[in-house]
């Protein structure tokens, strides 16, 4: 649905974007990250078609950003960061001025006006000036705005930025719902677990290039090495005498009643280790993943960033 390849954008030999190469299927999910400044919103505007790259070429839905940027825009609802609701307007008066920048006709314009009013659950204010409305509310009538024209491409940058966490939470919700109906998302943010929550992948953007893509546990694998599994004992064992399985390794472990294994294949390795554990009559209680998260993943990659630049520096 989205496909970049060497996707570039410079202003005055400013790089702004820098060899961006991307897929995103339909029904995916798709989570931009990076600081302020790497890249994201240039990246999205590139594919709504209103900024021309400099160099490379992207394809939504079909269509080439350059050649084909009105089937482009007609494809992707766009919600920007600061999405400049009017008001002074009501959500059925906004909905319909819309609809008929997207030239829909009457007919199907107050028929999808009504589904979207209902859909984010606006009904009951839709004849309320929108300045009346809290920000979840706001955000939820972006959406509908940007669903106007039933697009099968989402592009939401920064879809709760400042929000309470009672509106953060109906967003959220509403984008979920979103994604079960095969639309395909980008999502631009600074919320890593709003990212792992919804995103199928991610991509890790910085100084305009892609250092890391993939889905989170390919990311996890990839930049924090194998998963580690804890067992929790009844009281301190020795292990060190244990022959492990094959791609299983002690780890470090935190205390002396816990032991930690780094495994490769946890499928094809666990049953075998923990036969082991049993027959070894280790006085295990429990016995589980260690949970890792994309927080970590992406403070690896930015300090991994850090620490080469420091290392250019110094020579």
């Amino acid at each position: 649905m989205i496909e970049t390849y060497d996707l570039t954008k410079h202003f005055n030999g400013f790089q702004a974007v820098e060899g961006v190469t991307l897929q995103v299927k339909p029904g995916q999910v798709l989570a931009l990250l990076g600081q302020n400044g790497a890249g994201k919103t240039t990246t999205v505007r590139m594919l709504t078609a209103l900024l021309l790259p400099t160099r490379g070429r992207a394809t939504v839905n079909g269509f080439d950003v350059v050649r084909q940027a009105t089937d482009v825009r007609a494809s992707v609802g766009v919600l920007t960061e600061q999405h400049g609701l009017y008001a002074r307007m009501t959500a059925e008066e906004y909905l319909d001025f819309f609809g008929s920048v997207y030239r829909l006709d009457r007919s199907a314009l107050g028929k999808r006006s009504q589904f979207l009013v209902e859909y984010f659950g606006l009904a009951p204010v839709v004849k309320k000036r929108i300045g009346e409305y809290s920000k979840g509310m706001r955000q939820k009538l972006a959406l509908a705005r940007a669903m106007m024209h039933d697009p099968p491409v989402l592009l939401l940058d920064e879809p709760t930025s400042a929000m309470d966490p009672e509106s953060a939470h109906l967003v959220r919700d509403e984008i979920a719902r979103l994604r079960s109906s095969q639309r395909t998302i980008v999502i631009c943010t600074h919320n890593l677990a709003e990212a792992e929550g919804l995103a199928d992948t991610i991509a890790i953007i910085y100084q305009g290039k892609i250092l890391v893509s993939g889905t989170l546990n390919e990311l996890k694998q990839q930049i924090l090495g194998p998963v580690e599994f804890e067992a929790q004992l009844s009281h301190a064992w020795q292990a060190s005498a244990l022959e492990l399985p094959e791609g299983v390794t002690l780890g470090k472990h935190p205390g002396r009643r816990t032991l930690r294994f780094r495994v490769r294949d946890p499928k094809a390795s666990n049953p075998v280790l923990l036969r082991l554990l049993s027959l070894s009559n280790a006085p295990i209680v429990t016995f589980q993943e260690v949970p890792r998260s994309l927080e970590q993943v992406y403070l690896s990659v930015m300090a991994k960033i850090q620490q080469a630049s420091s290392t250019i520096s110094v020579h």
